[in-house]
């Protein structure tokens, strides 16, 4: 059964071939499995998943189940589920239970999804690779030795693992789309406003935005269908109408515009990616779509301008963890900027304190002119070129990171770390819709290919990944140790 899709495990569980308790368990003992292996859970809430797949059965007996009743999913620990720990990866937050649950958790939970439990990540979403986290790195199942990507390395290794038929991801950078691409999934960031942040614990306000990650293009917007839609608890949500994701899957793609960007095509990406990229979009030029060369100028800026304003917004943000009001608190301080400091000093991971640093240094007097509001100045040149290309084009298309899943321990220098995400922090800043879908494999490890659309167009990102994966079957690969 782990290695149906959503789309095949709702019309089994309609036809009655299996029950959601019977699903549900096999899940779990899945996890139980295989999972102390990958450490992509946090919290396994079984309890929580029988009750709930008891009650998705009951719907299945009165003729009352949706698209989603009675599947199993995780979701990133980042998401505040009632009554359940909310960790965000973090020793800070170790003992926190939320009191209440993220608006995609209750939009996912009224759809009649199993909770199966919480999944790893880079602590607070800082991160490329899950090497991050108080609880331990997560790891690649398709090569324990790498990494799953990050900050939504628990979601992709549980997904691709078939751990979970599908888990929720938040993408600030590329945290959706990268992780997807280094473990041979589908994931997709909606366009920043589509999603609602309520219960979201905050990174960067102006980037942060969940998504699904699931096998395949119809999973992700069968997920879709249920996380999105305009909330008034999020001041950032946008009240636009949302389609129906699946309607338009298996549209024809013939005429269809797609641009592939110069300034990704460049000496730091593997030339054997490149040429696998290339033939993704042959493939896609055989169902009738149309390959042009475009711009992106100012693409070499991104990941300056993102390391400048993430960090900037991050260190606002994580300022509430004070040892107050909840999360950790040190033990006897001495006065209340000993509370502070050892409280903060004593939870928060090396990469956390080092991007609060940063960002702290950028929003000072004397150097908030000189780099975070010409940061933001030139965010809105690389969102211009953007808005040029799709004049020009309907859709642009590239490699979602410039190599496969690397080592652990390998990049010990942050700059090139930062680098894993040069091609998805610009669809970011712009606050457009972007997702990764498997396009090949090199040396045994997945590779990503990224879609890029025009605002709040998700379905035709998702209409073309889809086609594509008709005539592929890089989405069904598998990691053999997981089978």
């Amino acid at each position: 059964m782990h290695n149906k899709t959503i789309a095949e495990l709702v019309q089994i569980l309609h036809n009655k071939e299996i029950s959601s308790v019977e699903l549900t368990q096999h899940f779990l003992q899945r996890i139980k499995t295989y999972d102390p292996v990958l450490n992509s859970f946090i919290t396994i809430t079984e309890k929580r998943a029988l009750a709930d797949a008891e009650l998705a059965d009951k719907k299945f007996a009165n003729n009352k189940a949706g698209p989603l009743t009675g599947i199993p999913i995780a979701h990133k620990d980042i998401l505040c589920t009632k009554d359940i720990k909310t960790s965000c990866g973090s020793k800070m937050l170790d003992n926190f239970i939320s009191p209440y649950d993220a608006t995609i958790v209750k939009k996912l939970s009224d759809a009649g999804t199993v909770l199966l439990g919480k999944l790893n990540m880079d602590e607070f979403a800082m991160g490329s690779s899950n090497e991050h986290s108080y609880y331990g790195p997560v790891k690649n199942p398709w090569d324990l030795e790498t990494v799953p990507g990050g900050s939504s390395g628990g979601s992709s290794a549980a997904v691709a693992a078939r751990l979970v038929p599908a888990a929720t991801g938040t993408d600030t950078g590329g945290s959706i789309r990268q992780p997807a691409a280094l473990t041979g999934i589908t994931g997709i960031k909606p366009t920043y406003g589509r999603a609602s942040r309520f219960g979201m614990i905050a990174f960067a306000s102006s980037l942060d935005q969940a998504g699904p990650m699931t096998q395949t293009a119809e999973d992700a917007a069968i997920m879709l269908n249920a996380m999105v839609g305009f909330d008034p608890k999020d001041s950032t949500s946008v009240e636009e109408p949302v389609p129906d994701f699946t309607a338009t899957l298996n549209d024809s793609i013939k005429g269809l515009r797609i641009g592939l960007p110069k300034e990704y095509f460049i000496d730091k990406l593997d030339p054997k990616i490149g040429d696998i990229i290339h033939k993704a979009a042959n493939e896609l030029q055989k169902l009738g779509a149309t390959l042009h060369e475009i711009s992106l100028p100012n693409t070499n800026l991104a990941i300056s301008v993102y390391y400048i304003i993430a960090p900037a917004e991050c260190s606002s943000n994580l300022a509430r963890y004070d040892g107050v009001r909840f999360g950790y608190r040190c033990k006897d301080p001495k006065d209340l900027t000993d509370l502070y400091e050892r409280s903060r000093g004593e939870t928060f991971g090396d990469e956390v304190k080092h991007r609060i640093m940063l960002g702290t240094y950028v929003l000072s007097a004397g150097y908030y002119d000189a780099y975070y509001i010409k940061a933001q100045r030139i965010r809105h040149l690389i969102s211009n070129d953007f808005k040029n290309a799709f004049k020009k084009v309907d859709v642009i298309l590239g490699p979602t990171t410039p190599t496969t899943a690397f080592k652990f321990n390998s990049r010990k220098d942050r700059i090139n770390m930062y680098l894993s995400d040069m091609f998805t922090v610009n669809t970011s800043l712009a606050g457009l819709p972007g997702m990764s879908l498997p396009a090949g494999m090199l040396d045994g490890l997945p590779v990503g290919m990224q879609l890029t659309g025009n605002y709040f167009k998700e379905a035709r990102l998702l209409n073309i990944a889809h086609q594509y994966q008709q005539i592929t079957d890089w989405h069904k690969q598998m990691p053999k140790d997981f089978a």
